[in-house]
């Protein structure tokens, strides 16, 4: 009997300076920053509270300066790794059964990181660009923004059309529209945001002043749902992530429905003549399914765990001109799997948040290990890489991502890792190791283009030299001195070895080297039902 097969693959690795609401990690357009400071508000009666960290003006550049600390406004780093304190979420109340409201430990957050309603940056935009009855809106009144259901055929009266399931009409119809509207989908993108903030101005404060990267994140992760309303098991999945996700936005049930008519607006006015009744109705159904998975799991969600992590930069490790090693202590309990990733959003860029993978296993002292390159043009990636000092203060969305292994029992691994890809390899091992491998045997090939950019590559090493099971190989793309590492594209090289059929592979990296390293293991035996893959440019949509 053939053996079960897995490979697991990771491309647009965020790990590299990637990405949303919904996008794409990947490169950043270059384009003058954002200002940091708020513009200026009339004196309000209560005096805001004290950041922690000063806003500091960041450099015209895409490289961002080092920072300018204008008094001790952090305490001195930790001389040993604190202690998270245990959540306390997991037990429930004894009288109600429920588990207790969620109460944060970090209360000194400084608010140069609130992104969402009642922020500086969100007040300071309302009070410039909006009316005072709508500078503080309720979900009440968004709630009260939802679409008015087309009139369904063969529906009796008084029953909402729109809350009957999709019919397979109903799919069919919903792509014959899409087919019509993703050639066009840079027009329709900016014409859906011009609705949503002309008619909703209060859900402005919740997106990036900069909307150029943003604009096609949630327009089009819409549409993705759309297209995979027909598999309600996939689809759930999902949506369930985004949901869970977009907490970290500060987005509340009713911010749901105005951003579902302003969709099917956008639709119709580009759908043409396939737009009608019946096409209406199936978008408004679809959208309807896709909004209750995502509140359903947001309210979920909101029971156990906080919408976002504050985790203070505790070690900045430079390790090549472009890579940095994070090392950041979050304020509570941080649950995740080696194999996963996570949303970041720094100080200087409000609202703009970056994809990076755990480049550690999950650590008895709570400590979370990024590796971050700094790519061009990346607001985030710059600030990590060139900017970030122990003290400052980062928020991370929840875990995301099902990169990750069972150690109880399965195959061997195979592991390839380009550039900072090999953080979330490095994670794999770390965890294979505290679980004894299991008789597995892990080998890791591990690519850049020069032997300086093999930047972890002497601690891999010393895991080697600890762990019998585990084999490590280096490899080099481009010219000059090998020092003993293989030559050639990591691709190319892991297919020179093998065969590699009975192996679970995980690939992680730059897309590119990703797609050609799927082609090439599938041509050397190894089938595709072992692959399992993070699409971190699709889900930073998420």
């Amino acid at each position: 009997m053939k053996s079960r097969r897995t490979l697991l693959i990771r491309t647009g690795h965020g790990s590299a300076g990637a990405a949303s609401v919904p996008g794409l990690p990947e490169a950043e357009p270059a384009r003058p920053p954002m200002p940091l400071d708020p513009p200026d508000l009339p004196p309000a009666p209560v005096a805001e509270p004290v950041p922690l960290v000063e806003p500091v003006a960041v450099a015209e550049s895409a490289s961002v300066a080092a920072p300018v600390r204008t008094g001790p406004v952090v305490p001195p780093p930790p001389t040993e790794p604190p202690i998270v304190p245990a959540p306390s979420y997991p037990e429930t109340s004894s009288t109600t059964g429920t588990a207790p409201a969620f109460q944060s430990l970090f209360v000194d957050a400084p608010s140069l990181n609130w992104a969402g309603p009642g922020d500086s940056w969100s007040d300071a935009w309302a009070v410039q660009h909006q009316p005072p009855s709508q500078l503080q809106p309720q979900p009440q009144a968004l709630a009260a923004a939802a679409p008015v259901p087309a009139v369904g055929v063969g529906v009796g009266v008084g029953v909402d059309p729109t809350e009957l399931p999709l019919t397979a009409q109903d799919i069919a119809l919903i792509r014959d529209s899409l087919a019509l509207v993703e050639p066009v989908a840079d027009r329709a993108t900016a014409h859906f945001y011009a609705l949503l903030f002309l008619q909703h101005p209060e859900v402005r404060p919740l997106f990036p002043a900069a909307m150029d990267v943003q604009r096609d994140r949630l327009f089009r992760a819409l549409l993705a749902a759309a297209r995979g309303a027909e598999d309600p098991v996939a689809l759930r999945t999902r949506l369930s992530e985004l949901g869970r996700g977009h907490r970290r936005y500060g987005t509340l049930t009713g911010h749901y429905a105005p951003v579902g008519e302003c969709l099917v607006q956008a639709l119709a006015r580009y759908a043409g003549g396939r737009w009608d009744a019946a096409t209406e109705l199936a978008w408004r159904r679809a959208y309807r399914l896709i909004s209750t998975i995502m509140i359903e799991a947001a309210e979920e969600a909101a029971r156990t765990s906080p919408p976002w992590w504050q985790g203070e930069v505790v070690r900045h490790e430079q390790r090549t001109r472009d890579v940095a090693v994070l090392t950041v202590r979050p304020d509570q309990a941080y649950p995740f799997r080696a194999g996963q990733y996570c949303s970041l959003e720094t100080p200087w860029w409000p609202r703009v948040w970056r994809h990076y993978s755990f480049a550690s296993a999950p650590r008895p002292d709570g400590l979370l290990v990024f590796h971050v390159k700094a790519v061009q043009a990346g607001w985030v990636s710059n600030a990590l890489v060139r900017r970030a000092a122990p003290g400052d203060v980062l928020r991370l969305g929840p875990a995301a991502g099902g990169m990750t292994v069972d150690h109880a029992s399965g195959p061997d691994l195979l592991c390839l890792g380009g550039g900072t890809g090999i953080a979330p390899i490095r994670a794999l091992v770390e965890e294979a190791a505290e679980h004894g491998a299991s008789g597995r045997s892990v080998e890791v090939f591990y690519g850049a283009r020069s032997a300086a950019e093999l930047y972890d590559l002497d601690g891999l090493r010393e895991l080697a030299g600890r762990l019998p099971w585990l084999t490590v190989r280096p490899v080099l793309s481009g010219t000059g001195p090998a020092g003993g590492a293989l030559t050639g594209e990591l691709p190319e090289v892991v297919g020179r070895f093998g065969p590699w059929d009975g192996r679970e592979a995980v690939l992680s990296g730059p897309p590119a080297m990703v797609r050609r390293g799927v082609g090439v293991l599938l041509r050397a035996g190894l089938p595709a039902e072992r692959i399992r893959h993070d699409l971190v440019g699709e889900l930073a949509a998420g």
